[in-house]
């Protein structure tokens, strides 16, 4: 192993989860699961980078028992007794490879994948898809409270599977997402409000009910981004002070782990304040929360990864600047995304220190899991 990566293998426990080393594969939409349910492939797929070396794999993105709750055919469900058997199946291939996984799970709220339509129609805090532009129906307190059962009855099936953690989905414009940013969120009752600490408590409620489901010692991540695929520029705290009132609730609420989304994850969330090396988003959220964080975007890649879903690829470049900030304790785990499709023995390569042996990312490693 290069003395210069030793960081990354470096062991972590939180709770009940304890990993072999600090890389994580960061969930990955395939949508190779026909009428949404995970067979023989995702079982195969996720043991490959099991038996990589990969720490802890996050799944793909699998949905919630919500009408509308999925927002492309072949993303795999979390409901129901034929996709909960899949997944039986794959996290039993997982450990029986050595690896540690758990599912994320979502709702994708109001946002659109191509042309492809539900049967129901989507549901998000507004009705909004982005600010000013409707699509679908406003949630009713019914629908949000059904909404945070149904997220609390995922995450208790994950712990009675045997997953090793469960991750909720609170970025990227979907919908926990979407009560957070005020573009989408404009209701006037207690879901909403002028301030996002106002526009967490639908979060905030969906992590109570989930650590109620799961108990004390069951490890729960939460992904969050500042940007949203509707808009890349927005952010939802412009200052350190916004932050701590958008994150710290969260963890108050339950969350062990934040996982904190960038295009570029050497790229400083707040520059102003300590310059262009100075703490990443999830250097920062670990700061003003003392929580464990993992960082994310484009790691060991030349390009950002939405350019990938356009057809561009991207080569592999050096790591130092990770392993500079993993050495200085900036932030606890870093996942990787797309190396991985490429590169299911990505983590043994940079243990091993070849990173001759590392391909870069073909947009075209999309069109199959391999």
């Amino acid at each position: 192993m290069s003395a210069s990566a030793d960081v990354l293998f470096r062991p972590f426990r939180i709770k009940s989860l304890e990993l072999a080393n600090r890389i994580v594969m960061a969930p990955m939409t395939r949508g190779f699961a026909p009428a949404g349910i995970p067979g023989e492939p995702q079982a195969a797929y996720y043991r490959r980078r099991a038996e990589g070396g990969v720490g802890l794999i996050l799944s793909e993105g699998t949905v919630i028992d919500r009408p509308a709750s999925r927002n492309m055919a072949g993303i795999p469900l979390f409901h129901g007794e034929q996709a909960l058997a899949g997944w039986q199946q794959v996290i039993d291939t997982v450990h029986a490879a050595g690896g540690k996984m758990g599912p994320q799970i979502w709702h994708t709220g109001s946002t659109r994948s191509g042309d492809w339509e539900p049967d129901a129609p989507v549901e998000s805090p507004s009705g909004l898809l982005a600010p000013g532009e409707p699509r679908g129906e406003t949630m009713s307190e019914e629908a949000i409270a059904d909404t945070i059962a149904a997220f609390a009855r995922a995450a208790a099936d994950a712990k009675r599977l045997g997953f090793d953690t469960v991750e909720l989905h609170g970025a990227h414009g979907y919908l926990i997402d979407q009560f957070f940013w005020a573009g989408t969120n404009e209701r006037a009752d207690r879901w909403g409000g002028a301030t996002i600490r106002e526009r967490s408590r639908f979060a905030g409620e969906v992590v109570k009910a989930v650590r109620e489901a799961v108990g004390p010692d069951y490890p729960i991540i939460l992904r969050l981004s500042q940007w949203k695929q509707q808009d890349y520029a927005a952010r939802l705290a412009e200052t350190p002070e916004l932050m701590a009132d958008w994150l710290q609730p969260l963890v108050d609420a339950g969350v062990d782990v934040l996982h904190c989304s960038q295009r570029r994850f050497w790229e400083p969330e707040f520059p102003e304040l300590d310059g262009e090396k100075g703490l990443n988003f999830a250097g920062w959220a670990k700061k003003l929360t003392g929580a464990a964080t993992i960082s994310v975007g484009s790691v060991g890649l030349s390009g950002e990864f939405l350019a990938a879903f356009g057809g561009e690829s991207s080569s592999t470049v050096g790591i130092e600047n990770l392993i500079e900030r993993m050495e200085r304790d900036e932030f606890d785990l870093i996942a990787v995304g797309r190396a991985l499709i490429s590169n299911p023995d990505w983590v043994a390569r940079i243990r091993e220190g070849d990173a001759t042996k590392v391909k870069g990312f073909e947009a075209s490693a999309l069109g199959e899991l391999v």
